[in-house]
């Protein structure tokens, strides 16, 4: 590492209250954490319309008709697959061309063809839009991870990480108030809540530079570019692997819950009776319960990482989700008492936090995106695959079974993390070589 990076680095740690921030320090975590907070509103948008909207573009009368449960999981497994392809697109886009340039590729991306889910005739139209803004997310969480984690201080990564997921909780419950004020509107209408991200493009463009950490990488290694396949060579390759099988197995669970639970919610038989619009309301109730305790969760996190380090707290916390998952969908409830499971869940959602800040240091920096946007955004591709196989698994309109069998997977979760190595730079001012 060059004298500037080194510097930079140094003048990082040696920060220790927000009034010493710099203003490049201050831009780039505003614009991470936008970016996250849009990041929760645009996933979030079919998830809760998926039943109403896809049983409309299938001409369907009845919400509980099997095609409507096949066709809206395959739509979100596109979207999660795309999630996945757009990590590990945009991160090397972001390795090779610079953090806030990728960062405002990765909105627009994911704003525009959000927006343009609002003209989908067809499910298959849907999924080819839910595809393509999927690719701008996914690049997104991994571009706004290392751009954070380059530019404010490293002993202050837990309650960064606990920040910025907080972003894509409140998008998520911005999501919920959009399906709550348009609840009497078209359900397509919410898609174009979708769009008013691709504004925050114009601001990153004049406001926030490159971090000097990724100026002097590029500088060293003008000559000699680490490529994709170095995540599998050297001392690196055991850290990748555990990595993808953790991330698979965590968010193949996660994306279950986030996905069926809302229509397991939808089609309680008590809820037989409601009008869409009725449903439409305890559904965006749900969602801000679950958010509001995730955000509890994302500090709870914190906490334990800061006091057992990473790894044992990324295992504690699939332990305590697993446990959460078993409880609230071992025997048939009614909505009155899932309040209760969904806010144990929404706490040990926190867990997701960790990895925000977690991975991108395990990477050298020039593989650093590459690597984060990788490792964790693959597992999407096992999540929007399970998203299916667990929703096929299921009687019709009774999504109970599936989401009790998808928390298991969080216990072989906790077990690989545990064999999960500590960020190599969080005792050292000096950033991992590459084998």
């Amino acid at each position: 590492m060059n004298q500037s990076s080194v510097e930079n680095s140094t003048d990082s740690v040696t920060v220790t209250r927000l009034s010493d921030l710099s203003s490049q320090q201050w831009k780039s975590g505003i614009a991470a954490w936008l970016g996250w907070l849009f990041d929760g509103l645009d996933m979030h948008l079919y998830v809760l319309v998926a039943t109403p909207f896809v049983a409309e573009l299938l001409n369907v009368a009845d919400q509980k008709d099997p095609q409507v449960g096949y066709y809206s999981s395959w739509i979100q497994a596109a979207f999660l697959i795309g999630w996945a392809l757009g990590g590990g697109f945009f991160g090397r886009i972001a390795d090779h061309m610079g953090r806030s340039r990728a960062l405002m590729l990765t909105i627009l991306t994911y704003a525009l063809f959000t927006g343009m889910s609002f003209f989908a005739q067809t499910w298959w139209q849907l999924l080819i839009f839910r595809f393509l803004a999927a690719l701008g997310i996914g690049g997104e969480w991994a571009v706004g991870a290392s751009l954070l984690s380059e530019t404010w201080p490293r002993r202050w990564r837990p309650w960064m990480a606990a920040v910025l997921q907080t972003g894509v909780n409140l998008g998520v419950m911005l999501a919920g108030l959009a399906i709550f004020l348009l609840a009497d509107y078209p359900k397509r209408s919410v898609f174009l809540v979708g769009i008013l991200p691709a504004l925050l493009v114009l601001w990153i463009r004049r406001a926030v530079p490159e971090p000097e950490e990724w100026h002097a990488a590029r500088r060293e290694s003008i000559h000699e570019q680490p490529a994709f396949l170095d995540l599998f060579r050297g001392s690196i390759r055991r850290t990748t692997i555990l990595t993808m099988v953790v991330c698979a197995l965590s968010l193949t669970a996660h994306w279950a819950f986030l996905f069926w639970y809302l229509q397991h919610v939808r089609n309680l038989p008590e809820l037989s009776s409601w009008t869409d619009g009725e449903k439409s309301l305890l559904v965006g109730r749900f969602v801000w319960l679950v958010m509001l305790t995730s955000i509890a969760g994302n500090f709870v996190a914190a906490s334990l990482a800061r006091w057992l380090k990473y790894r044992v707290a990324i295992s504690i916390l699939c332990v305590g989700y697993f446990l959460s998952m078993c409880g609230t969908y071992c025997v048939a409830r009614d909505y009155h008492s899932l309040w209760y499971g969904f806010a144990a869940i929404g706490l040990c959602q926190g867990v997701f936090a960790l990895f925000t800040m977690y991975l991108p240091p395990l990477f050298p920096t020039l593989l650093r995106t590459t690597g984060a946007g990788f490792c964790y955004n693959i597992g999407r591709i096992a999540a929007g695959l399970g998203t299916v196989f667990f929703g096929l698994f299921s009687k019709v309109g009774d999504y109970r079974l599936a989401l009790f069998y998808a928390g298991f997977l969080f216990l072989p979760a906790a077990a690989f993390a545990w064999l999960l190595p500590e960020p190599p730079d969080e005792d050292s001012p000096v950033s991992q070589p590459l084998d």
